[in-house]
């Protein structure tokens, strides 16, 4: 089961229909309108602080050349005289906005402000490229607006209590260090071995280190624990060196695991998968991940 499809299942299908449904779908429930563009205003509630321009013009000639599938879903501006507040499908408003559309297929909803907030957060996470930084603002967001406990949001948004965990602690990092991280300068293995260190100045230094030499995480880890030698890498043998398809599982693993991971590729199909972890929160993490309920041995 796909980490989208557990989280729709941990939604229930009330959150899961409010999401948005296809124009077919929308149109047999009797729910799809058409309203004016302009009496949309955006989510006041909304986690992402910026949208990619590549995805967004790739959204563009999709929907040129295929209309939209799927519409926007809006609500009636609470307390106010007319209009709606958006509440899902802040690219495909932006994209018809660019394309010149005056008019965009709708489903109105009738959900509070909490809903509105947390569909903004699973309508992001499950698009996986919310930023880091982004996504822990957005459970900051959840809990400090709604009174939530850290396991309340990670019910609501279908991830484990460890990862709501692990994300908040990335913003006690430095400003200037979580503007790098949200910029994808520098990645969470880089931001989480960070967090070892007390003085912010220390920190921001070491971050911008990290980016202007290309440092790797075990790099940043020693330069945290005081200059001491790396652990020296097991040495390849000669001819087999990192094919790119070796990367592509690197990189995988990064993304799924949000750790830094290393795979070491010896002879005859042979070799390892190693996998950094930060604190003991962070190692309850990625063994609840890894073994998909927490560890309790």
């Amino acid at each position: 089961m796909t980490e989208v499809t557990t989280g729709r299942r941990r939604l229930g299908r009330g959150l899961e229909a409010l999401l948005g449904p296809t124009r077919d779908e929308a149109e047999r429930e009797g729910s799809l309108v058409e309203l004016a563009i302009g009496e949309i205003r955006p989510n006041p509630f909304q986690p992402r602080q910026d949208v990619d321009p590549t995805a967004l013009e790739e959204l563009k000639a999709s929907i040129r050349q295929a209309g939209l599938l799927q519409p926007v879903v809006v609500r009636p501006i609470p307390g106010g005289d007319g209009g709606y507040e958006l509440i899902a499908g802040e690219r495909r408003l932006r994209a018809c906005q660019a394309l010149g559309w005056e008019r965009i297929p709708a489903v109105k909803r009738e959900v509070d402000d909490r809903t509105v907030l947390t569909l903004a957060l699973i309508e992001n996470l499950q698009r996986d490229d919310l930023s880091p930084v982004d996504e822990a603002r957005g459970y900051e967001r959840l809990i400090a607006e709604f009174n939530l406990a850290q396991q309340d949001v990670a019910d609501a948004v279908g991830r484990d209590r460890s990862t709501v965990a692990n994300a908040l602690r990335l913003l006690k990092l430095p400003a200037a260090v979580l503007t790098m991280l949200h910029d994808g300068r520098l990645s969470v293995g880089h931001a989480r071995a960070l967090l070892a260190l007390d003085d912010p100045r220390r920190a921001t230094t070491l971050a911008r280190e990290a980016v202007a030499q290309g440092l790797s995480v075990r790099e940043i880890e020693d330069r945290v624990r005081g200059g001491r030698a790396p652990v020296r890498r097991p040495r390849l043998k000669r001819g087999v060196g990192q094919a790119p398809e070796v990367r592509r599982v690197e990189d995988a693993l990064r993304r799924r695991l949000g750790s830094d991971v290393r795979v070491t590729l010896r002879a005859k199909g042979k070799g390892q998968i190693h996998v950094a972890f930060y604190s003991n929160d962070d190692l309850a993490r990625l063994l609840e991940i890894m073994l998909g309920a927490p560890f309790d041995g």
